[in-house]
């Protein structure tokens, strides 16, 4: 497949995803908007383009593995699995609602897929640094992917994990920061800044570190992906610079963390998204 190909399939991807992912929200009729929102073309481009999986054997010891460290995001990756086959896509309509394979933040004993329980902000970073590990004391080449919260990197325990990564050389971990500006009480300049940039805190550490302008654009966030896929020496670090709420017009107004609609405004945002993933449909 050509990559322009590639490119215009994964945009497609993208935009199933943040529907399905806007359709359990809905039928829940809360949850949260913001942070699933802006990391459905990491997602995206992670299954649709890049990863080792195979949905017919979710543990299959060759596999790449992505851990979403800022779990509450979990809703996009069910939708994100559940339209690679990992189970029936309808199976997700079930968030959060008693008895469901589908909590609001992922885990790994309910969900076929997710490869990691996550929620308790920080933790999910040092799994992934732990899984990289074994997988290399286990001989295998595994890559491990980590989506970070810009918020979640005020915990201590991301940088204790990012000296770790970096001292023994852990080239087959990919992380990935959803650089979205904001977080659960505010703007992240505000609440903790970071200084020079979180970039600039996993260069120190000693991680290969690369920006993503558009972390919304697939083929920017592709490019760096599959750059960062071959790196060596080093562990990989990606910037994606993004919108919070990316999609949902409600929730990019206000950068909603949370949200509680109206079914009648969910019934006018699940038409939006699905009017734009007709028109990508139509070009790819």
């Amino acid at each position: 497949m050509q990559q322009e190909d590639k490119i215009r399939e994964l945009q497609v991807f993208a935009q199933q995803i943040r529907v399905e992912t806007i359709r359990a929200l809905a039928t829940l009729g809360f949850g949260h908007t913001g942070g699933t929102m802006s990391v459905t073309e990491a997602l995206a481009v992670l299954y649709g383009g890049i990863m080792k999986i195979d949905p017919q054997n979710p543990g299959w010891e060759e596999r790449d593995w992505c851990v979403m460290s800022k779990g509450h995001a979990g809703p996009a990756v069910y939708a994100a699995l559940g339209l690679k086959g990992f189970f029936p896509l309808e199976n997700i309509y079930t968030l959060n609602q008693p008895h469901t394979d589908f909590p609001s933040h992922t885990d790994r004993l309910k969900t076929p897929g997710v490869d990691m329980t996550t929620g308790s902000l920080g933790q999910g970073i040092s799994a992934a640094v732990g899984i990289a590990y074994a997988n290399r004391l286990d001989g295998r080449d595994n890559h491990v992917f980590v989506i970070l919260g810009d918020g979640e990197c005020d915990e201590g325990q991301v940088w204790e994990s990012a000296q770790f990564a970096a001292h023994y050389g852990l080239d087959r971990l990919i992380c990935l920061v959803d650089n979205n500006k904001r977080q659960l009480d505010g703007l992240c300049s505000e609440v903790m800044s970071h200084g020079e940039g979180i970039g600039a805190k996993f260069r120190a550490c000693g991680w290969d570190v690369a920006e993503v302008r558009d972390g919304n654009d697939v083929e920017q966030v592709y490019e760096a992906v599959d750059r960062a896929y071959h790196n060596v020496g080093k562990p990989a670090c990606i910037i994606l610079n993004t919108v919070k709420g990316k999609g949902l017009p409600l929730a990019e107004q206000t950068g909603a963390h949370f949200s509680s609609f109206s079914a009648e405004q969910w019934h006018e945002t699940l038409a939006f998204a699905q009017r734009e993933l007709e028109r990508l449909t139509a070009q790819a």
